[in-house]
Order: C-alpha cells, then sequence, then structure tokens
C-alpha cells in the first residue's frame, strides 16, 4: 500500500510525503470507504497509519515530522496510537499512566491497552500525565519508538475480526523531552484534535462495510429461488432493500458533511460525533438485514457477509462508543443552544 501511494493521504505535508499540505478528511473518507468494501484489514492498516500518526502531522515539530511522516507516507514504518488504558477508553481524562520529568527527558510507568497495531508498531504516540492536576489537564503526549527500553509487549489481544491489538507496559521507559508532541499539558487537545480528523472516516468504513452488504444481498435477492419466484419479487425482501439503501444514503450524507466541514477548517466535535454514531449503527443494521437475505448461508464461515458482521461489530466501539457519541452531540446542542439564548437575551 506503501509503495502504491495510498499512505500519502494518511500524512500531513507535502515535505514529508503527504499528498498535501493538510490533511484532506475528505480524501481519507473516500479512502477508507473503498477499502472497506474490499478488505476490511486493507482499511485498518489504512487507518492506523492516518491515527497512529496524525498528532505528528497536527502538531508535529519539523524534526519529528522528518523523522516520523516520511516512514508512514512509503510503508516503512508502522504507527499506534497508544491512548486506552484498563480504567480509560472513551474516558480519556481517567488516564493513569504517567511520565516524570528526569533529567533532559521523561521516564513513563503505566499500562495501556486496546492499542491497535500494539507489537507491531515502530512508534507509539502515548499519553500520559506529566503533573498532578485532575482530570484532561496535565496530559501530554510522547512519541515512544518501539525498541524504547522499558517498553514491553505485555500481550496479544485476539479479537474477532483481523486487527492486531496488545497491551503495552511502561517500567521506567526512558524518552528524551524532543520526543514530547507540543507543550506539556497539550496532550488532551492534541488527543481530540487527531480524533476529529479521523472520527469522520470510521463512519466512512462504516458505509464502506454497508456498500458491500448491500451489494452482496442484491446479488442473493435477485439469485435466489423460493416459492416460484426469486427473494426480490418478494415484498418484504423489497421493503428491507428500500431502507438498507435509504439508511446507507443518509448516513453518507452526514459523514461526508463532517468532512467537509473540517477541510473548512470549521469546529466539527457535534457533526463527527453525529456521523460516527448513525453510520457504525446504520451498517450494523444493514449488515445484519444482507445476513438475514442469505438464511442460513450467511451465518457460514468465511461467507461475505458473516465476515462484514465481525468487521462492523466493533466500530460501534473503537474510538468512542454509540452512547459516548450520545453525550458528545447532547452536550454540544445544549451548549450551543445555552449560548445562544444568552446572547439574545
Amino acid at each position: 500500500m506503501g509503495e502504491a501511494g495510498w499512505f500519502r493521504y494518511a500524512v500531513g505535508g507535502t515535505s514529508y510525503g503527504g499528498s498535501g499540505d493538510t490533511l484532506d478528511v475528505r480524501a481519507v473518507c473516500l479512502i477508507r470507504e473503498t477499502l472497506a468494501q474490499h478488505s476490511g484489514l486493507a482499511d485498518f492498516v489504512f487507518a492506523m497509519q492516518g491515527l497512529g500518526s496524525g498528532a505528528i502531522s497536527l502538531f508535529g515539530t519539523g524534526d519529528q515530522k522528518r523523522r516520523y511522516l516520511a516512514r508512514v507516507a512509503d510503508g516503512a514504518a508502522i504507527a499506534a496510537f497508544a491512548i486506552s488504558e484498563p480504567e480509560a477508553g472513551s474516558d480519556v481524562a481517567a488516564l493513569q499512566c504517567r511520565a516524570s520529568k528526569n533529567g533532559e527527558g521523561y521516564v513513563i510507568n503505566g499500562v495501556k491497552t486496546w492499542i491497535s497495531n500494539g507489537g507491531i508498531a515502530d512508534f507509539y504516540v502515548t499519553f500520559a500525565r506529566t503533573g498532578e492536576a485532575a482530570g484532561s489537564k496535565d496530559i501530554s503526549a510522547l512519541i515512544v519508538d518501539s525498541g524504547a527500553e522499558g517498553l514491553t509487549i505485555a500481550e496479544r489481544v485476539e479479537v474477532m475480526a483481523p486487527h492486531p491489538l496488545a497491551r503495552l507496559e511502561f517500567k521506567n521507559c526512558r524518552i528524551p523531552a524532543c520526543q514530547r508532541l507540543g507543550e506539556e499539558g497539550q496532550g488532551f487537545k492534541i488527543a481530540m484534535a487527531t480524533l476529529d480528523v479521523f472520527r469522520s472516516s470510521v463512519a466512512a468504513a462504516a458505509i464502506g462495510f454497508a456498500r458491500r452488504a448491500m451489494r452482496e444481498a442484491l446479488k442473493r435477492a435477485t439469485c435466489r429461488k423460493m416459492f416460484g419466484h426469486t427473494l426480490a419479487e418478494f415484498q418484504l425482501t423489497q421493503a428491507k432493500i428500500a431502507k438498507m439503501a435509504t439508511d446507507i444514503d443518509a448516513a453518507a450524507l452526514l459523514t461526508y458533511r463532517a468532512a467537509w466541514l473540517k477541510d473548512l477548517g470549521r469546529p466539527v466535535t457535534v457533526e463527527a460525533a453525529m456521523a460516527k454514531m448513525t453510520a457504525t449503527e446504520m451498517a450494523q443494521q444493514v449488515i445484519d438485514s444482507a445476513m438475514q437475505i442469505f438464511g442460513a448461508l450467511g451465518v457460514v464461515s468465511g461467507e461475505a457477509v458473516e465476515q462484514l458482521y465481525r468487521e462492523i461489530r466493533p466500530l460501534r466501539i473503537y474510538e468512542g462508543a454509540t452512547e459516548v457519541q450520545q453525550l458528545i452531540v447532547a452536550r454540544g446542542i445544549i451548549k450551543a443552544f445555552q449560548e445562544s439564548e444568552c446572547l439574545h437575551g
């Protein structure tokens, strides 16, 4: 994929191998939607090159970009984003991993889990506490190379779809100060800005999975004979197909609206959450409907819709579960309403 130029769209900056001076969110979404229609693993690989290096594209120094982004763009280096912990997933502010200042650098201690590309990545953009303040304050972002002393892969986590995950342990892991991204205490801001870019692309991948399921369902419905007719001739099947098609298009409109707004430089936290929530839930329903149209064949291991069923389920959880997206949307809407009421008296 690196040799074919796919990853150029996953990094920002033409000087560092990127396709443009900034990350093109619409391009990222189109690529993920396309890849997801053909291979869930290819989509995952592309997504993680972007998410894993996104903080460097957005906040890295020139030297950091030179050392990491070009290698990500040509596929020579595998990127990872290490934020989740055993007691801190969607609630980023609850993380406990700590990076203490020591001379000219930091010493990291703690555990990260559910880390995509864990164990195969060349570097991890890692989020840790560098101060004593609670909540989202005093979290910093640090680039940790895979060979750093004190970093170990404690466990490989097997999941329902092809997706390399691992638990990382940091025990007196020393890194130089030049590996910090941005200023101390900016970690939460860096993490949220990175997720704002790539959260819409999760929705795009879900749309890709749904479109593949729709195509498979149509092939099955128009060929499968039952009671002297094809499945597609029955009104119940037609109703399913109509809903599947409409829901896919509705989710796509939300997704590309969020991507377009982000490319314009507008705030998209609410819009991206709407897209991610709607598209992943929609895709689960579309794939389930496709499996129903397939009947018994749909649950046979290796069949396209069975693979899609396993691929879509994690998307409703990672980069913020559906319930978290609902909170983000509701809080954003309420805040906007209150500010409008105050402004207009």
